[in-house]
Order: structure tokens, then sequence, then C-alpha cells
């Protein structure tokens, strides 16, 4: 019977003859095999057989198994090594993102830093009015300066107004809902709705296009639950996605910011949600024009809602959803 002990130091690797109580040296590809780098201390016993190939089986079983051993660990290290290469790749790409969206916002900026540049010179007590309206009665101040230079620089207000409206629609910041009530007191009605309906669907749109450029990333790192709740009901309504964003542009079910984001990311078409939008901000436009044409008596902007405005809102969301629904009462029918 012979013993073959294993241990880690490579100098001294021997086989003993039980029998006859002498030391042999290990073969040369043993020592290979235990010049590894785990370190071993065990002993096998090995019964020699008339066939030689039993001893040399063994030994492949042997490796056999320090090697996947050895497989499973470097294994183990490139997942590892692949997690924080993914890892580093998403944070460079949230930091790219941030920085196009912010050299976009500056120019978009500066633009509207030249656009106040060639305005009609103003008064210094009506040049601190010129701003965005936080409040009705920055949007009261606002109305009467422009209302006084709209006679003799009519498009200039026009256009001021125009590219200022799609500059917080592509931003997503907050004050459109008063530049939608001064629209009612700047310009006639008619005029004032296309406007509105026109400026968001364009600020949208840009908002959209800049979501689906540089805001993947963004939108899927810090609001991911909430995306993957809306694709699962855009999904469902896929067949019917120009009336959803109509209905969803009436009611206040979901902000208008969010739609504008979440909608290249769950691959909303541009078509559809430009058209959608366009036509489903027209009531709730409708609404706070009417409002602005009595601007100046308003106290609060909540003074454009009552229950006849949430009445009218309500009908026309009804409205929007119509014609899915005769469509599927069609298809169950003639099914």
């Amino acid at each position: 019977m012979f013993s073959l002990s294993f241990n880690n130091d490579k100098s001294n690797h021997r086989v003993r003859d039980a029998s006859n109580n002498k030391d042999s040296p290990v073969s040369e590809p043993n020592r290979s095999f235990l010049n590894g780098d785990i370190s071993l201390s065990f002993k096998i016993v090995i019964v020699p057989t008339s066939d030689t190939g039993s001893f040399q089986h063994s030994s492949m079983c042997s490796l056999k198994l320090f090697e996947d051993k050895s497989k499973s660990n470097r294994s183990n290290d490139e997942s590892s090594e692949y997690t924080s290469i993914r890892s580093n790749n998403h944070g460079n790409s949230s930091t790219r993102a941030f920085l196009c969206l912010g050299l976009i916002f500056i120019a978009a900026v500066l633009a509207i830093g030249v656009l106040y540049l060639s305005f009609p010179n103003l008064d210094q007590e009506e040049k601190q009015h010129i701003k965005l309206p936080r409040d009705i009665e920055d949007a009261k101040s606002l109305g009467k300066v422009l209302s006084r230079y709209k006679e003799l620089y009519y498009y200039q207000v026009l256009f001021g107004y125009f590219i200022t409206y799609i500059f917080l629609q592509s931003f997503a910041i907050p004050g459109s809902i008063f530049l939608s009530i001064l629209s009612g007191f700047l310009f006639p009605f008619p005029l004032a709705l296309t406007l509105v309906c026109l400026c968001s669907a364009t600020g949208a749109s840009f908002c959209y296009l800049l979501s689906y450029l540089v805001g993947r990333a963004l939108v899927n790192k810090y609001i991911p639950e909430r995306v993957s709740e809306w694709s699962s009901h855009v999904e469902k309504h896929r067949q019917h996605l120009l009336n959803y964003i109509i209905f969803l542009r009436i009611t206040p079910f979901l902000p208008n910011w969010f739609i504008n984001i979440t909608s290249p990311v769950i691959n909303v078409p541009l078509f559809p949600f430009f058209v959608g939008t366009f036509l489903g901000v027209a009531p709730p436009s409708f609404v706070a024009i009417q409002a602005g044409t009595t601007l100046q008596q308003m106290s609060s902007s909540g003074d454009a809602v009552s229950w006849t405005s949430m009445i009218v809102l309500a009908l026309f969301a009804i409205l929007s959803l119509l014609p899915v629904f005769f469509k599927r009462t069609l298809q169950k029918k003639f099914d």
C-alpha cells in the first residue's frame, strides 16, 4: 500500500511505500500540480492494481476537482469585475447626461437673454416686472407692462410670449399656468387658445426629445418604479394611445412634466404624443384663458377653477374616451 502526502512545502513531496518504509519522489507532473496557490495538507491512500491506469485516473479526478474550484473562483472574480465596470459606466452615463442637459439649458437661457435685450426700451419701474410670473400678482404686473407695449410692438410681445412659454415647458419649469391666464388678457380668445395649445405641444415635444437624448439614464436612475408602473398602463392602451394621452392631459392624474420626460423611455411615439398634447391641453387652457379675461380682478390662480370649469373638464375627459368605448363595442359585436 502506498500513501501519498501533500502539504504546502513545495520542495518536499514524496511517496511512502508502507511495506518497506521507503520514500520515493513524486513524479514531475505531480510537482507541477502541487505548485498551485491552494495550500494542501491531506493524505491519499492508493491501493495499486494490475491496471496502472487506476492511479492516473485518481490523479486526474483530483486535478479536475481543483480545476473546477479554480474556475469557480475566477468566475466570481470576473462577475465582480463586470458589476464594478457596469456600475462605473452607469455613473459616467448619468454624469454625461447632467452635463449635456446643463449645456442645453445654458444655451436656452442665453437665447432668452438675447430676446430680453432686443425688447423695446423700458422704464426702470417696468423692468422689474419683466420676469417669469410666480404668482397671480406677478402675472398682473407683467400683463400691465406687456399690454402697454402690445400696440406698438405687437409681434415682439407675441414672439416673446411664445419663446418664454416653450422654454418653461421644455425644461419642466413651473409657471406656464400663469402664462396661459396672461394670454387671455393680452390676445383675442381664438388666438390665445391656439397659441397656448401650440406652445404646450411644442415645449412638451422639446422636453420629450431632451429626455430621449440625455434623460433616459436619469429617469431610470431616479424614478424607476413610477416609470415601470406607467409603462404597464401604456401597454394596456397601446392601440388607443392618442386617446389615452388626450385623457391624461385633461385630467390631473399624472403631472405634465412626468408625462413629458417618461414618454420616450417607455417608447411612446412622438407624433401621437404631440397631437395628443395639442388636443388634450385645450380644455384646461380654455378655462385658464377665460379666467385671464378678468385677470386684474383675480386674487389667485385658484380663481380660474370653479365647479363649472371642473364639470366642463370632466365632460371633455369622458368625450376623449368615447371613441375607444365605441370601437371596443363594435369589435365585440363583430367578433
